[in-house]
């Protein structure tokens, strides 16, 4: 059920913007995943701005993992998921983290967490 709310509230939220800008926050040992349902491309800078590094990979709806990359506090990368592919980003650590996402391309995008 908490993965249906918060995937109504992207995609409303999504309809309305060309851009997402989101300050996420992720518990212990756990993951926010966005883009797990069919949509087209789209690109995430994303930034650590926990006191721990991250991990961030991308996985195909159909299966598989690819991409992985660590990263660590203060650091920015840059994404460009493929069409029907998640990004991942975990938090493998006994704190919460916090990342800062700019989302462009297709925001038809599901969001939630998995631990």
């Amino acid at each position: 059920m908490r993965l249906l709310w918060t995937s109504l509230v992207a995609l409303t939220t999504f309809i309305s913007c060309s851009t997402l800008n989101s300050n996420t926050v992720i518990k212990p040992n756990d993951s926010f995943i966005l883009g797990n349902n069919q949509h087209g491309r789209f690109k995430v800078k994303l930034q650590n701005v926990s006191k721990n590094e991250i991990e961030v990979y991308q996985a195909p709806i159909n299966g598989g993992k690819h991409s992985s990359q660590i990263v660590n506090p203060d650091n920015k990368v840059t994404i460009a998921v493929d069409a029907n592919t998640a990004l991942f980003i975990v938090n493998k650590s006994k704190d919460t983290a916090s990342v800062n996402l700019k989302v462009t391309g297709d925001l038809g995008l599901s969001m939630g967490y998995k631990n």
